[in-house]
């Protein structure tokens, strides 16, 4: 493990870490690891999801929405959406659109519109791929557990029930990033673990679509170094 200094997003579902390397920041995406706390130099972190209850997870090195450079941000909005947007932002400056469309493919799907002077201005939420084949399995009587598959069936039409459980949840996250790029004819930018399942897709339909997988991350170091 790098001896620098480490910075943490606890998420829903995953602790996302950045190590100061020699090279420059790594991002890691673990379960989550209460114990690694004690081994690290913890410079600053950030909580969407549950916070345990421990001394290295100090308020003053908490970083909260009203921390993130980007104007018009609600209250509520949740601190990984403001930190994506943000560092797409910075990145894509300047812009030659209106504004870009940052979509993070976690547990849930969040889409975050932001315009060219940094601004917010809105956005989608919906369930992510895993959470979509939790939620159909729990909420019916026959369809089954089943967990995220490393590839997806090549048949639009899977006649496996598992496999047409895939397949449908993933064209509902095409649909709806298809969709709103469709409606506000703004740039994607993809981050997330359910990102590399999307991506390809998006690309074979047109969609103008880069992917950035750390750019969450990429927000939160910007803010600390």
């Amino acid at each position: 493990m790098p001896e620098g200094g480490h910075a943490l997003l606890i998420g829903n579902s995953r602790w996302h870490w950045a190590v100061d390397a020699p090279r420059g920041w790594c991002f890691e995406h673990t379960q989550p690891e209460p114990g690694r706390l004690d081994q690290v130099d913890l410079i600053g972190w950030a909580a969407v999801g549950p916070v345990p209850d421990h001394p290295r997870l100090s308020q003053s090195r908490r970083i909260v929405l009203a921390d993130v450079p980007l104007q018009g941000l609600p209250p509520w909005l949740g601190v990984d959406r403001a930190l994506a947007g943000c560092a797409a932002w910075r990145a894509a400056t300047p812009l030659t659109q209106d504004g870009l469309l940052v979509a993070d493919a976690g547990t849930v799907l969040s889409l975050t519109r932001v315009r060219a002077d940094g601004s917010f201005a809105g956005g989608q939420l919906a369930a992510g791929f895993g959470l979509q084949l939790r939620a159909m399995a729990s909420g019916t009587r026959d369809l089954p557990e089943t967990e995220r598959p490393g590839s997806l069936p090549c048949d639009l039409f899977p006649q496996p029930t598992v496999e047409a459980m895939q397949r449908g949840a993933l064209q509902s996250l095409l649909g709806l990033l298809l969709e709103a790029q469709h409606q506000c004819g703004w740039p994607l930018w993809l981050c997330g673990g359910d990102a590399p399942l999307l991506h390809d897709q998006l690309r074979e339909r047109g969609a103008d679509v880069r992917h950035a997988p750390d750019l969450v991350m990429q927000g939160l170091v910007a803010l600390l170094s």
